[in-house]
């Protein structure tokens, strides 16, 4: 079953740790369908790709990559500061969420 979401939709925001040992913002989670345990595993492999890289669509790709290699194909990863979206995901495999000012999109199709 696949639900849609709307990137802008609003939701109580949460707000999560980033990578062990990190001293970066914390995440806020404006929209989310995933265990609790993916959510902070997508924090913590956003946080690191955001400490290797500079450039969005290089953050972007290091997420995906290791989305992919950790849970499978098919997932895709939308960074940036000014986008507008509205996906179709696989139920429990959706998250919104922002690190400083910079958003994060993760879902699987």
């Amino acid at each position: 079953m696949s639900e849609k979401f709307d990137a802008n939709s609003s939701s109580a925001d949460a707000s999560i740790g980033g990578a062990a040992g990190s001293t970066g913002p914390k995440a806020i989670i404006k929209n989310v369908d995933m265990s609790e345990e993916m959510q902070q595993e997508s924090v913590d492999i956003a946080s690191t790709a955001l400490e290797k890289f500079n450039i969005e669509k290089d953050i972007a790709a290091q997420i995906k990559k290791e989305f992919d290699r950790r849970h499978g194909p098919t997932w895709h990863v939308v960074v940036g500061k000014n986008f507008g979206s509205y996906v179709t995901h696989e139920t429990k495999h959706f998250i919104y969420f922002y690190i400083g000012s910079l958003a994060i999109l993760i879902w699987k199709s």
